[in-house]
């Protein structure tokens, strides 16, 4: 993937955060950058949350119980955040890095598959359901919202989690969609050894450097 920003991507990995308080951070983030902001990926989780899509039906949520509901201004249906999936949120300037949506979204994914490749797992896209499957089973989920050229949101990759409360949605929307992450696939598995593994897929897919 080529692009024509040479500015490094500063990186912040900040482990386990609200999921209406980083909203708020990135849309304000969004807003005030200027053409000469650096681009920032951040690295997180969230404590248990559904979050609904701009056009997301309410009808996806089967039983959500006591489970927080938020809506959001990303693309897409209603999905599952919570401690042990590993969040990308991708804060970059497109127009800047000529770079279009399909190529950021395609650059997700591709991070994705890569890693599971390097522990010998076979996953594929999909061009009509954005995200990343392993036999079926979705693995990874993409969103994204642009704003003044500039994108957010990102990535959830399901890493050692409870997968539970996704069985109480139709997850993007879907009925009866599998749900897997990597600890099924593989018990060695962490966040912390994934993390830096999908970042360095996910820098290597945008022609990028990163900084802390």
């Amino acid at each position: 993937m080529t692009h024509s920003d040479p500015q490094p991507v500063r990186i912040r990995s900040l482990g386990l955060v609200d999921y209406a308080t980083t909203l708020a951070s990135m849309s304000d983030f969004t807003d005030r950058r200027d053409a000469g902001t650096p681009d920032e990926i951040w690295l997180l989780e969230h404590p248990p949350v559904y979050t609904l899509g701009l056009n997301a039906d309410r009808a996806h949520l089967l039983a959500p119980g006591d489970v927080p509901i938020v809506q959001v201004d990303r693309g897409g249906q209603v999905t599952y955040h919570g401690p042990g999936q590993l969040i990308v949120y991708t804060l970059l300037d497109l127009k800047r890095a000529r770079l279009g949506i399909r190529e950021l979204v395609s650059g997700l994914e591709n991070a994705v598959i890569a890693l599971l490749a390097d522990r010998g797992i076979e996953a594929v896209a999909r061009r009509d359901a954005p995200g990343v499957y392993v036999d079926g089973a979705k693995l990874a989920s993409v969103g994204l919202r642009i704003r003044r050229n500039c994108s957010y949101h990102g990535l959830s990759v399901n890493i050692a989690m409870d997968l539970e409360p996704f069985g109480q949605i139709n997850p993007c929307g879907y009925a009866d969609l599998p749900i897997t992450q990597l600890s099924a696939l593989d018990n060695s598995a962490d966040i912390a050894s994934v993390q830096s593994a999908l970042l360095e897929n996910l820098l290597g897919e945008l022609g990028r450097s990163g900084q802390a």
